[in-house]
């Protein structure tokens, strides 16, 4: 198992849960070790060369543990795995690891949210978000909207910030808070990590022409209970024997 340190300390208890809890998406900026940053931009770079020769259906961004070894590695991580069940509790399984890489003039992503036991709270699903390069405000940077993981909407899809405001967003308000809910642009240094609950609603602004190459992987867990439609998991790497990954890769 590879236990080189992959995060810096950083502080994740009950404090930073419940703000997790309220607005579905928490940063914790800069904690990814040079170390691990060098490792994944090679892995990135790999991924990226196998891409030419990709098989439908099987691309190496969406099965990016498959064709790499340092990111099969990071499936059992214990740091990953610790920071996973902080999140979910005791008892998760390994959903996806899937590359996220845009470069300059990437046209970004619109609003959407994914699906996981919409109708059941007590199952959760939490993306672990790896920025290798940071982000700025309107270039390449995550948006979000706090508050619409509460809402359990798989659905919610808008082009554009006016289309969600005067669509989905329309009339809606914090169910904890009450207050109106309210569009947050992102901006992060190198190395940060971004956990976001499955549910919430984000979307990605264009990368700038002129600017390089913004280098990001997930993570997926969440608890067994329900299929998942995010779970890109061939049967052959369910089945492999990954040192420290028992009981993570079945999907219930």
């Amino acid at each position: 198992m590879n236990h080189t340190p992959i995060f810096r300390p950083y502080e994740f208890g009950e404090k930073e849960k419940a703000l997790l809890d309220r607005d579905g998406h928490f940063l914790l900026p800069g904690i990814l070790t040079p170390g691990a940053c060098k490792r994944l931009m090679s892995s990135f770079l790999h991924i990226q060369d196998l891409l030419p020769s990709a098989v439908e259906g099987h691309k190496p961004t969406h099965f990016a543990a498959e064709y790499d070894s340092y990111l099969e590695s990071l499936i059992p991580h214990p740091q990953i795995l610790d920071l996973a069940r902080r999140v979910l509790g005791e008892e998760i399984r390994f959903d996806h690891c899937v590359t996220m890489i845009r470069p300059g003039g990437n046209a970004g992503a619109g609003w959407h949210s994914h699906e996981y036991a919409d109708d059941d709270p007590n199952l959760g699903f939490v993306r672990i978000f790896f920025y290798v390069s940071g982000f700025e405000v309107g270039d390449g940077g995550l948006k979000a909207l706090p508050g619409s993981h509460l809402f359990r909407d798989a659905n919610i899809k808008a082009e554009t910030d006016e289309a969600l405001k005067t669509g989905w967003m329309a009339g809606k308000t914090h169910p904890m808070t009450g207050e109106p809910l309210e569009i947050q642009e992102l901006s992060v240094p190198a190395g940060t990590v971004i956990l976001m609950w499955t549910h919430a609603a984000h979307a990605v602004s264009p990368r700038r022409a002129n600017s390089g190459t913004r280098w990001a992987v997930v993570y997926a867990y969440r608890n067994p209970g329900r299929p998942s439609r995010a779970r890109w998991l061939t049967p052959e790497f369910e089945r492999k024997r990954i040192p420290g990954a028992e009981g993570l890769m079945s999907l219930y």
